[in-house]
C-alpha cells in the first residue's frame, strides 16, 4: 500500500519487549509511535533510546497509566497531525505478528476500516486455554448481536484505520479506557457507514511480562456494550413507531 503508515503501540512495562517488537516493525518498511504511560520499569526511556538511533520510531511520554482508549487517542492525535495516511493498533507484549501487518494493509487498500481476526476461517489463537477462548469467543458474539455489527472478532486489537475513517469517527470523543475502545470504534465505524473488513491473524498469548487484562475491563466491556445496545434497539422501536 502506498500510503504512510504509523504503528501506534501503547507500552506500560513492557522493557522485555520494546527492543523486539520495534525491530520486527520496522522491518516491515513503517513507522512507529511507542506511547508509553510513565511506566516504571524503564520502557519510556527503552523507547528515546530506541528513537534516538532511528528517525521513524517515535515515542510519546503520558504522565501515568490511564487505559488503552486514552492511549490510542492521543496516537491518533499525533499521527494525524504528522500527516499520516493510515495508523495500525499493534500491542507490544508480542501477541501481534508484524510480519501480518502487510496483510491488513493490502486488505485496506479497498476498506476503510481492517481487522485482524482470530475468529475467522485461517485465524488462530496460540497458547490460550478453552476458557479465555470462549471468554473472548462469547464476548465477540454478544457485541456483534447486541450492536449489529459485522465482525467475528470485535474486541481484536490488532486492526487498521484510514486516516479519512479516523477523521470521520470522532475519536477524541470516545470514554472507553478499556478494550471496549475496540468495540466503540467499530460501532462508530459501522454506524457511519463505513467498509470493515476482516484478515486472518495468529494470536499467540504474550510469553514475556504481564498482561493488563482484568476483570474491571471486562465489567467495563460488558457493560457500556448493554447500553448501547439497548439505546440502538430503542432507537429503533421508536423509528418503527414513527414510520407506522
Amino acid at each position: 500500500m502506498d500510503t504512510k503508515t504509523v504503528v501506534l503501540m501503547p507500552t506500560y512495562n513492557e522493557i522485555e519487549n520494546i527492543d523486539r517488537m520495534v525491530s520486527q516493525v520496522r522491518t516491515q518498511g513503517v513507522s512507529i509511535l511507542i506511547i508509553d504511560d510513565h511506566s516504571p520499569d524503564g520502557t519510556g526511556e527503552r523507547a528515546d533510546a530506541l528513537a534516538a538511533g532511528d528517525l521513524e520510531v517515535h515515542v510519546l511520554h503520558r504522565r501515568g497509566k490511564q487505559g488503552l482508549g486514552p492511549a490510542y487517542i492521543a496516537g491518533f492525535e499525533w499521527a494525524l497531525g504528522a500527516g499520516f495516511d493510515a495508523c495500525v493498533e499493534m500491542d507490544a507484549d508480542g501477541s501481534h505478528r508484524p510480519d501480518e501487518l502487510p496483510r491488513l494493509l493490502t486488505a485496506l487498500q479497498d476498506a476503510d476500516v481492517v481487522q485482524g481476526s482470530r475468529w475467522v476461517s485461517g485465524g488462530k489463537v496460540v497458547d490460550w486455554p478453552w476458557y479465555r477462548k470462549a471468554i473472548s469467543r462469547g464476548g465477540s458474539w454478544y457485541s456483534r448481536t447486541l450492536l449489529g455489527l459485522p465482525v467475528r472478532d470485535v474486541t481484536g486489537g490488532y486492526r487498521a484505520y484510514r486516516r479519512s475513517a479516523l477523521e470521520r469517527i470522532g475519536f477524541a470523543s470516545v470514554s472507553s479506557a478499556g478494550y471496549c475502545f475496540q468495540i466503540d470504534m467499530l460501532r462508530r465505524a459501522h454506524d457511519a457507514g463505513m467498509r470493515i473488513v476482516e484478515v486472518p491473524i495468529t494470536f499467540a498469548d504474550r510469553a514475556l511480562g504481564a498482561s493488563k487484562m482484568s476483570g474491571r475491563i471486562v465489567v467495563e466491556a460488558m457493560w457500556r456494550t448493554t447500553v448501547w445496545g439497548l439505546q440502538r434497539w430503542t432507537g429503533r422501536a421508536a423509528s418503527a413507531r414513527t414510520a407506522e
